[in-house]
């Protein structure tokens, strides 16, 4: 039986992860210091056999008994509300816990993926945004510290890999949504619901016309899952290249939960709040035979159940 280890694995992306190594018959040791995480995400694991939890921070040495085939490192605060509090905690997962799972991947010869992200474009003057592209990014903004923490650990993963003849992949990740997301984790898509089934301003910063592409959880774990199991060592983009303005985005919400007493509620843009976001997912398609299987209406209907039971709750 495959090992593998899961970074991160209370959060989001990370929780979902564990749920698809164990559909796949592995054994799934998740790790995560619940900074940002929520065990709730992880309850349903707890007693499944295959499944066993490490209350961890990856800033201090790791170490996991037995072999390890796989480490998927998704440990990070992953929204601007986070990374703006914790700015330091967020450059030290970046940076000290990517060297420290490095190290863990090496000693037990597994193979590692890392979790970078689109942020690492910046405020792109590409678009769309291909894996060639070195990005526009403020290193002192206030965006930076995640940014630039993301950017290390593509740079450190590839001089391990490069040094050491370690076995990595990395891949960017683009807007991803689905169930499981904090309501209060700053980012558009949970407040825009929890806004509109409260009644409140859907918060839309500047005039709406940021663009970003979301794509569902599902098709994100499935592209990650054949990058994994890929021969491809380069940094590989994974999201929707379907593209829609924040404010139509915001718009699409509002019809959606149809309460008649939310409304666009418009706010001063953030600083370096990057103007667009698209991926160019051409090498994903190539390399990986994938592409985004669940248009925006299904996955927004499903996220709508889950929000409604957790923001009423």
């Amino acid at each position: 039986m495959k090992r593998v280890l899961v970074t991160g694995a209370a959060g989001f992306l990370g929780s979902h992860l564990c749920d698809r190594f164990i559909r796949e018959g592995c054994h799934v040791i998740g790790m995560d210091n619940l900074l940002t995480g929520s065990l709730r995400n992880i309850d349903h694991l707890f007693g499944v056999e295959q499944f066993e939890f490490y209350h961890h921070d990856v800033t201090k040495f790791v170490h996991v008994p037995g072999h390890l085939d796989y480490i998927l490192h998704f440990a990070s605060p992953a929204s601007p509300i986070d990374y703006l509090r914790m700015p330091i905690q967020t450059l030290k997962v970046g940076s000290l816990g990517t060297h420290h799972l490095l190290g863990l991947a090496k000693e037990k010869k597994a193979r590692i993926l890392i979790a970078s992200t689109s942020e690492v474009y910046g405020d792109p003057l590409e678009h769309p945004q291909k894996e060639t592209y070195w990005g526009h990014v403020n290193p002192i903004g206030p965006r930076g510290v995640y940014d630039e923490a993301k950017r290390f650990q593509e740079a450190i993963t590839m001089a391990y890999h490069h040094y050491h003849g370690l076995d990595t992949r990395i891949v960017r990740i683009f807007n991803t949504y689905g169930p499981r997301m904090r309501v209060d984790d700053g980012r558009a898509l949970p407040a825009f619901f929890a806004q509109a089934i409260r009644g409140e301003g859907l918060t839309v910063f500047g005039d709406g016309s940021q663009t970003r592409s979301f794509c569902y959880v599902d098709d994100l774990v499935e592209g990650i899952y054949r990058l994994l199991l890929s021969d491809y060592v380069l940094p590989v983009n994974i999201g929707n290249p379907s593209e829609i303005s924040i404010l139509a985005f915001a718009e699409e919400i509002l019809r959606l939960v149809g309460n008649p007493q939310a409304y666009i509620d418009y706010k001063p843009l953030p600083v370096d709040d990057p103007r667009q976001r698209q991926p160019d997912i051409s090498l994903a398609r190539e390399l990986l035979g994938w592409e985004p299987k669940v248009d925006r209406v299904e996955g927004l209907a499903k996220t709508y159940a889950y929000f409604r039971e957790v923001v009423r709750a």
